[in-house]
């Protein structure tokens, strides 16, 4: 009989904090374009009550905004001996394992918010297009290593298949 690693007792690796700040800014100016967009109809008829749409976008996007840290906080990812283990979500929590000979791309990106404060998303697809997985939050250092190390792990695992 295998063992069983229990996902909860094992240590995760944590993205960097200030990956909230860039989701925060992110969600803020999405915020502000679609709440004055939204805003415009009640502008042009003057139809007092569609200024509750507007409003009610603002609310949802302030929440949202509340909740960005610890959505932060429930991202992580762990290297095992075979796969790479990743998990996010609060409500919907989404776990998925990556054999390493399994990976066939493995590739970083930096948006402006995250070039700003010094981080880096690592991407990695399979040949399943579903089990494709995003590692936001990164700092570009550990981004650069991780690569490394996923692409190294990759190649010594396809060369046993």
């Amino acid at each position: 009989m295998t063992e069983r690693l229990d996902l909860h007792d094992a240590e995760w690796r944590r993205i960097s904090t200030k990956y909230a700040v860039v989701e925060a800014v992110g969600l803020l100016i999405m915020g502000v374009i679609l709440s004055a967009a939204t805003s415009i109809p009640t502008f042009v008829t003057g139809i007092q009550w569609l200024v509750a749409i507007p409003i009610s976008l603002g609310i949802i996007f302030l929440i949202n905004i509340a909740l960005t840290p610890r959505r932060v906080r429930a991202i992580g990812y762990m290297l095992r001996e075979d796969d790479l283990v990743f998990r996010r979500g609060l409500m919907f929590r989404r776990v998925v394992a990556v054999p390493y000979g399994r990976m066939q791309l493995v590739d970083i990106n930096r948006g402006p918010l995250d070039r700003a404060v010094g981080l880096s998303e690592l991407k990695f697809v399979t040949a399943a297009a579903s089990t494709g997985v995003v590692i936001p939050g990164l700092p570009e250092q550990d981004a650069e290593e991780l690569r490394d190390t996923l692409v190294a792990l990759a190649e010594s695992r396809r060369a046993g298949l």
